[in-house]
This record gives C-alpha cells, sequence and structure tokens, in this order.
C-alpha cells in the first residue's frame, strides 16, 4: 500500500513539474514577444535593472509614408491590417540581420543593430536590412516608407522607474536616424544614410552606397553627409 502511494505521489509530481515547465515556457515567449528575444534572454539570465551602458550601434528607423491620410479614409480594421503586415514584413527582415526592433511608435518602427545584443557588423547589417525592406515592401500594394539609417555611440539600457522600465537606446545617432527619415520621404529611392555609417560597413555593402551633399538636419548642429543606394 505504502508503495503504491509512493508511487502515485511520484506520478503527482513529475505531473507538476512538467506543468510548471510548460508554464515557464509560455510566460518566457510571452515575454519575448513584448520586449524581444534579446532583452528577453537579457532579463532571464542577468536579471533586470535600471540603468545602461555605452555601445556603438547602428540604428534604423523605418516610417510610412501618407499613413495620417489613409487612416482618415479607412475603416480601423483596415489600418490594422495594414499595419500588421508592414511590421510583420519589418520584422522578418530585420531579425534575418540580427537586429532589433526596440519598438512600434504608431506606424514607425524603431530598430536597433548591436543593442542589446553585440555585432562587429552592426551598421554592414543594418543598411544591408534598409535595402531589402524597401526591396520586399515595393511588393506590397499602397505601402510607401521612408528609412533613415545612422551610427555611433549611444546609451543602451532600462530606463524608466523601478516600477516600469523599458529597454531603448538614447543618442544623437537616433535623433539622425529619425532625421534622415523624414528626408527620405522624399528621395525617389526611400533611403537615406550618414556617411559615417556607410563608412562603418563592409566593403562589399560600402560598394553599393553613394555619397552626396552636406546638410543640416532639424535639430541638429552638427552637418551629416548624406549616403543612399547606387541605382541599379
Amino acid at each position: 500500500m505504502a508503495d503504491d502511494e509512493n508511487a502515485w505521489e511520484l506520478d503527482e509530481m513529475r505531473l507538476r513539474i512538467k506543468q510548471l515547465e510548460h508554464e515557464n515556457t509560455q510566460l518566457q515567449q510571452l515575454l519575448a514577444q513584448h520586449v524581444g528575444r534579446d532583452v528577453a534572454h537579457q532579463a532571464l539570465v542577468s536579471g533586470s535593472g535600471i540603468g545602461g551602458e555605452t555601445r556603438f550601434v547602428a540604428v534604423l528607423f523605418v516610417d510610412l509614408v501618407g499613413s495620417t491620410t489613409a487612416v482618415s479614409t479607412m475603416r480601423p480594421a483596415e489600418v490594422v491590417a495594414m499595419l500588421n503586415t508592414f511590421f510583420e514584413l519589418v520584422i522578418r527582415v530585420v531579425e534575418r540581420h540580427g537586429g532589433f526592433v526596440n519598438k512600434f511608435v504608431g506606424d514607425e518602427a524603431l530598430v536597433i543593430f548591436g543593442a542589446p545584443a553585440y555585432r562587429a557588423d552592426a551598421t554592414t547589417s543594418a543598411l544591408t536590412a534598409a535595402r531589402e525592406l524597401v526591396a520586399e515592401l515595393e511588393a506590397i500594394p499602397g505601402i510607401q516608407v521612408g528609412i533613415g539609417v545612422s551610427a555611433g555611440t549611444v546609451l543602451a539600457g532600462n530606463i524608466g522607474s523601478a516600477e516600469r522600465f523599458e529597454y531603448t537606446v538614447i543618442g544623437d545617432p537616433v535623433n539622425e536616424a529619425a532625421r534622415l527619415t523624414e528626408l527620405a520621404k522624399k528621395q525617389p529611392g526611400s533611403i537615406l544614410a550618414s556617411s559615417y555609417a556607410v563608412d562603418f560597413s563592409g566593403d562589399g555593402e560600402q560598394a553599393l552606397w553613394e555619397t552626396g551633399e552636406l546638410v543640416k538636419l532639424r535639430g541638429r548642429n552638427k552637418l551629416t553627409r548624406l549616403a543612399w543606394p547606387r541605382a541599379n
């Protein structure tokens, strides 16, 4: 009788362990969906807390063109479907090149290469992803974008309070990429990068870009030399 009870208790324990493992896997997947796999992994391995570190990264902004007008003429369900199609493609291309979609803000996405996971080829990956994004988005009717790519040193880490914080990056490259995106919306190729970012990319990627004039971007005192993909 005692042996039967022990066997039953052992089976119950094994079942409970399997249930806990399943719940733990679900929680990890849910966390990764909300904050990204790299940030989720970092939090699970090292813990989380307020603070940051300086990192050299490439920053990519991608923003829909004319979305405000489109939203005013579309039903809510159509707007959601359009945005989901757009963001699904952005995530797919970015993750293909080892980038991290830091956040969605309305109809734009902020993407980081080189944080939280270090990448020696951060600028190469960002520039390649930018070109592929435009090429793949061209196949989706009604979607046009502007993309800006910058590179440099940022503060990367958890920003906020002990009760609520998020992983993000802060620094001039973020501002520069956002301003380049504004200009890119008016360019035939839909992409603009800083020549500094191109200079830090691999030789193969550099050969696909050409540089142009120096411009003063809104909100910045330092001049930026523009770069864009060479025409095929």
